[in-house]
Formats: structure tokens, C-alpha cells, sequence
């Protein structure tokens, strides 16, 4: 949810030009009835995470688990390590059926929770999911012939994606802040892809992060992928330990 005054993306405006989003608490329910509104099968649904280490604990969730969704409080440790991998890379400009992942850049404030959950939804097997003709399958099929630029304003013009999130924004658990309240959290998420990659997506980043190969019985919550994805990124925020989890993967229902 965190956002910078400046933007270092050519063609996006500053945050303060750029439309608001309510923030999205981590509440599964709340994120399953987004996802399900915006067109997800309802076979799919979010679960909380526990523990990222005890196996007992991640048990519980239903397998395979498609995706990983992590909400931290953004540190200086985190965005030191942030800012000094990202000089070193250039700004993502892929599009096109040919690329691994679908990624989207995030030119809405505090629209971070909303992010996580469209890179769920629309990469790896979920995106077989998604209803035929809904606002997702609307939304992955616009998107995909575009550049990152155009990709974010799409977003930022869809009234449906926007009518949907204000709605689940303003049902959580807790009051929510308002939509241009500066809000120091913020989310990643991780998916394999059907080739096997493990991917860091985060629309604050310049582009999709590739962190590793996964075996083909790997999923998200896999030993190896937690080391490569959500254990390392922890160890490069500092080992800061306030953040949950949450997982996309088969309904109880």
C-alpha cells in the first residue's frame, strides 16, 4: 500500500495525480468474495497462513496452493534492500502472450492488496479459473498485448475492478482508512509459473522478479519455494517477523 511522492517509471504520474483505492485489509473471507465477484471460480478461495515453518501448521491449507500473498510493514531495512536490488535492473517492459507472467504496475494508492490478489488470480494454473467473460478474464485479456505503462492505466479506468474493491474495502473486520491515507503496508505475492519459475510479483518493483526453478510436485508452500521466495525475502527485509500470510488454493466448499 505504501506509495512514493515521485514515480521512477517514465509515463506514470506522481502519486499525489494518481487515482485512490480504500486500503484492503488481509482478511480471506473478505479477499475470497473480491476474487469470486471479479470472476475467480469458486472452487479457488484465500486461506490464512500460520506459519511459514512449521509443517503441522501449513497442513491446513488445501494443496496444491496456487499462490502466496505476504502483507509486511514497509521498514527502512526492506525498502534499503528494495531500492538497491532495483538498481541494478531495468524497468520491465514485456508484454505479449510470450511472457511468463502477467504483471501489473501499481499506479493506484494504497491498491497494493488489490495487486497481490490480481497476480494470484491471473498467473500460473489460476488463471485457468477465471470465468469466461467475467471482469478478470476482461482485464487478463486487454492486458496482455499491453506495455506496463498502458497495463496500469487500464486498471486505473475499469469502474468494475474499482466498484468491486470499494465494496469488499469497506466490509473488513476493522474501520477502514481512507482511500488517501498514507498506509505503511504493503503486499508481495508469489506464484509458480507452468514451466516451474518462481516469481516475486510486486507492482512497486521495476519489473516481475524470477527467484528460482521449483520441481513439478512443488507449489508455493512447498519447502523449496518458501526458502527461495518468502524466507529469503524476509532475510533481505531485515528479518523483520510483523507480516502475515495468506494463500490462494482449493475451496473447503
Amino acid at each position: 500500500m505504501a506509495s512514493n511522492e515521485t514515480d521512477p517509471h517514465g509515463g506514470i504520474p506522481a502519486a499525489s495525480d494518481r487515482p485512490a483505492f480504500i486500503p484492503l485489509e488481509a482478511n480471506p473471507e473478505l479477499m475470497t468474495s473480491l476474487l469470486h465477484k471479479l470472476g475467480l471460480s469458486t472452487s479457488l478461495q484465500v486461506h490464512d497462513v500460520y506459519s511459514l515453518t512449521d509443517p503441522d501448521m501449513l497442513a491446513f491449507i488445501p494443496r496444491p496452493a496456487l499462490a502466496l500473498l505476504m502483507v509486511f510493514p514497509v521498514s527502512a531495512a526492506y525498502e534499503s534492500a528494495r531500492l538497491a536490488e532495483d538498481s541494478l535492473l531495468e524497468d520491465y517492459s514485456g508484454k505479449g502472450p510470450q511472457e511468463p507472467v502477467l504483471w501489473f504496475r501499481q499506479t493506484i494508492r494504497n491498491a497494493c492488496g488489490l495487486m497481490g490478489l490480481l497476480h494470484a488470480a491471473t498467473n500460473g494454473p489460476a488463471r485457468q479459473l477465471v470465468e469466461e467473460g467475467s471482469t478478470l478474464d476482461k482485464i487478463m485479456k486487454d492486458a496482455i498485448p499491453l506495455d506496463p505503462v498502458a497495463r496500469a492505466r487500464l486498471l486505473e479506468t475499469n469502474s468494475e475492478l474499482a466498484n468491486a474493491h470499494k465494496s469488499a474495502a469497506t466490509q473488513g473486520d476493522t474501520e477502514a482508512p481512507a482511500a488517501t491515507d498514507d498506509v505503511d503496508l504493503h503486499y508481495v505475492c508469489f506464484v509458480k509459473t507452468d514451466d516451474g519459475g518462481l516469481w516475486e510479483l510486486d507492482g512497486r518493483r521495476k519489473g516481475p522478479l524470477k527467484r528460482g526453478e521449483l520441481e513439478k510436485d512443488d507449489d508455493v508452500l512447498s519447502q523449496a519455494a518458501l526458502t527461495l521466495g518468502p524466507l529469503k525475502f524476509l532475510e533481505r527485509g531485515g528479518g523483520d517477523l510483523r507480516f502475515s500470510c495468506v494463500a490462494l488454493a482449493g475451496s473447503f466448499d
